[in-house]
C-alpha cells in the first residue's frame, strides 16, 4: 500500500492505493482512517511502484475538482469494505454532481427503504471521500448529519459543487 498528501481547499488528503487501485482518500482528522502503519504498512509513493499512476491520476483530477474543472473522477478504486457496504458505496457513484439525496432515499433506490440506518453507517464507513461522494448525503429534512471529515468540510463540499453547478 502507497500515500501520497495532498494539500487542498478542505485542508491536507492522504491518498492510498496499491496496484489494484485507489483504497483511500482521507482528510488530516477523518473519523475512520487507520493510522498508517496500524493496520498495514502505507509506504510513500517514490513514482517507482505500481500505485504511482493510480496516485498521480488521483491528484490530478482532485486539483481539477477543486477547481471546478471536474465534476465527476475516472480512477480505478479497490475500497476495502462488506459487501453491502460495497454496494452504498456504488450507489454513492451514480448521485450527480452538484445533486443531494437522503439516507431514506438511498436505502428505497438500493430496495430496503427500512435500511436507512445500514446505509448511514455504510455511507460513515466510506474510505474514498469526495471521490465516492458521500458527502451528497443529506439527512431527510436537508440538515447536513455526519461525515467522517467533519460536517465544515461537508458543508463546503456541498457549496463548492452548487457554485461550480450555477456556472454551468
Amino acid at each position: 500500500m502507497f500515500f501520497l498528501t495532498i494539500p487542498s481547499p478542505v485542508g491536507e488528503l492522504t491518498l492510498a492505493a496499491h496496484e489494484r487501485g485507489l483504497v483511500a482518500v482521507y482528510f488530516a482528522e477523518h473519523k475512520h482512517a487507520p493510522e498508517p502503519t496500524a493496520r498495514r504498512p502505507w509506504l510513500p509513493d517514490d513514482g517507482a511502484n505500481s500505485a504511482s499512476p493510480t496516485l498521480r491520476a488521483a491528484r490530478e483530477q482532485l486539483t481539477a475538482y477543486f477547481a471546478g474543472e471536474r465534476t465527476a473522477f475516472d480512477l480505478p478504486l479497490a475500497p476495502e469494505g462488506t459487501p453491502f457496504q460495497q454496494t452504498v458505496w456504488a450507489e454513492l457513484r451514480r448521485i450527480p454532481f452538484g445533486e443531494l439525496t437522503s439516507y431514506g432515499a438511498l436505502a428505497r433506490r438500493l430496495g430496503n427503504p427500512n435500511a436507512t440506518r445500514a446505509v448511514g453507517a455504510a455511507n460513515g464507513r466510506n474510505p474514498l471521500s469526495i471521490v465516492v461522494p458521500c458527502h451528497r448525503v443529506v439527512g431527510a429534512d436537508g440538515s447536513l448529519t455526519g461525515f467522517g471529515g467533519g460536517i465544515e468540510r461537508k458543508r463546503w463540499l456541498i457549496a463548492h459543487e452548487a457554485r461550480v453547478s450555477a456556472r454551468r
